[in-house]
């Protein structure tokens, strides 16, 4: 039985980018990534079989590793969404006191 390794989401090997197609489990909460030790998936970019503890800094000039991690969104409302709040809003307003009018 292989050993499961847990990696940071942030560690730059083949199992932990979002280009690797390979069998692994993707914790996005505690942004880990699981995979057993001598599991192997194929690199979309590079179109070849590579092992999952594969380094992709030794990779030169092939290499597009991505991060699995989500986007880190701003915790602002989206200016757009607030403005188009904002006019519904007073639409809303308006045709409430035309009709009492």
């Amino acid at each position: 039985m292989d050993r499961k390794l847990i990696l940071p989401a942030e560690v730059k090997v083949c199992a932990t980018c979002s280009f690797w197609d390979g069998e692994r489990k993707i914790d996005a909460e505690l942004q880990v990534v699981v995979v057993d030790e001598s599991v192997a998936g194929e690199c979309l970019v590079r179109e070849i079989d590579c092992p999952s503890m594969q380094d992709v800094r030794g990779i030169n000039g092939e290499c597009a590793w991505e991060s699995l991690g989500p986007d880190v969104l701003d915790a602002s409302i989206d200016p757009v969404a607030e403005a188009a709040a904002a006019d519904l809003a007073a639409d809303t307003t308006s045709a409430g006191a035309a009709s009492q009018a």
